[in-house]
């Protein structure tokens, strides 16, 4: 579903993505881990190209997306995408947030628009908030709301840059519920997440950067009892210590 062949992104002099090479498959959960600045976020923002990369390919169903002539606005109709700082409209209501798009962009007519919405937001479990506006909701019903939005275009394929990173930790078993029900599912997925809980119980890989290098990709069982680079090695010993 998602292939990256020798990808690498530069900002100025710093080498962000180094010849990255990985595929994600239909109806698979990957979850990107690694430190702080080891290229995760800027990996997942090239697949819906909010990041622009300068050399290799990124192809979603089959679809070289950074090639000249690509329709954005239909290409990118089909990936949701949630934020760490969920990015609602804060003048919109809730359901006005999540019947944006389908109406003005997919083309639905708004009582279609409207009925989507309320299934989606009873999906995330909020369905009584459809009135209210983001700041009266907390940081967990925000992301879940997010959510609902990515899904109201019937994307094919889900982004989550750190989701949780945002919230209390007594909101983010909320938000990562609704991504474990996705991924029952059969959502493809690709998470950017320090969740490891989630890793372990829903990604069917794990894929391990620093320094803009995919340096191991296994199952969340070798991953956590096994892993092979060193710098894993380390990266768990530190979790583990914390």
């Amino acid at each position: 579903m998602i292939k990256f062949n020798r990808v690498d992104k530069w900002y100025g002099d710093y080498h962000a993505l180094v010849d990255i090479s990985a595929e994600v498959a239909r109806g698979e959960v990957v979850v990107v881990c690694g430190p702080s600045g080891s290229g995760k976020s800027t990996l997942i923002r090239t697949v819906n190209r909010l990041e622009e990369i300068h050399k290799g390919v990124i192809e979603v169903d089959g679809a070289d997306i950074h090639a000249r002539g690509t329709d954005l606005n239909r290409f990118r109709a089909n990936i949701g995408f949630v934020f760490q700082s969920f990015n609602l409209f804060p003048h919109l209501s809730v359901l006005a947030n999540i019947t944006l798009a389908p109406a003005k962009v997919g083309g639905q007519s708004l009582p279609q628009a409207r009925e989507s919405a309320m299934a989606l937001l009873a999906r995330v479990g909020i369905a009584d908030k459809a009135s209210a506006y983001p700041q009266q909701l907390s940081g967990g019903q925000q992301q879940r709301v997010a959510i609902a939005r990515a899904l109201a275009q019937k994307p094919a394929v889900m982004l989550f840059d750190e989701p949780t990173s945002a919230l209390d930790p007594e909101m983010v078993g909320e938000v990562l519920n609704v991504m474990k029900s996705l991924a029952r599912d059969g959502m493809t997925m690709m998470c950017v997440t320090h969740e490891m809980g989630f890793a372990r119980d829903v990604g069917h890989r794990v894929w391990f950067m620093d320094r803009g290098r995919i340096l191991e990709q296994s199952t969340p069982d070798e991953f956590f009892t096994a892993a092979r680079h060193p710098r894993a090695q380390a990266f768990l010993s530190d979790l583990r210590e914390h």
